[in-house]
């Protein structure tokens, strides 16, 4: 007699190769039953996902990637241990629109030393540069712009 797992059959020396066949299929039906959703809808509904995810994508690319108002620092004076000088350039796309930024001056362990909020007023040209003069407590050794935003 041969030996078998529990559970397993051997097939018998009488059985026909083919004979267990329709028992198997049976079984795999049972354990594998048809979807309950249609594969065609499926493929349709990912499909329409997918374009609803790149559409959001594409739009959301398109109007972050050139912000109503955005600055840089393009240089900055230590004039004393409680006084630091920067020149700021503020880009708009609508230049007759007054803009404010927010500038941050740090110590040498990146501490906040003094904040301050300018005023860029509103011009003919896209690109304006502000001059201006921050309070500090103590020495700062850089300078960032943190915000802009229109008024």
């Amino acid at each position: 007699m041969a030996r078998t797992r529990p559970g397993r059959r051997v097939r018998g020396e009488g059985e026909a190769p083919g004979a267990g066949v329709a028992e198997v299929e049976l079984r795999l039906a049972r354990r594998y039953p048809t979807p309950r959703v249609d594969r065609k809808i499926k493929v349709a509904l990912i499909g329409a996902a997918t374009v609803c995810a790149l559409t959001w994508l594409v739009s959301t690319a398109l109007t972050h990637a050139r912000p109503a108002v955005d600055a840089q620092v393009l240089s900055f004076d230590v004039r004393s241990d409680t006084t630091i000088s920067a020149e700021i350039l503020v880009q708009r796309r609508d230049p007759t629109k007054p803009a404010v930024c927010r500038l941050l001056a740090q110590s040498t362990d990146f501490q906040p030393v003094a904040e301050k909020d300018v005023d860029a007023p509103a011009d003919h040209s896209e690109l304006t540069r502000v001059e201006v003069d921050l309070t500090t407590l103590r020495r700062a050794t850089s300078i960032k712009v943190t915000t802009c935003r229109t008024r």
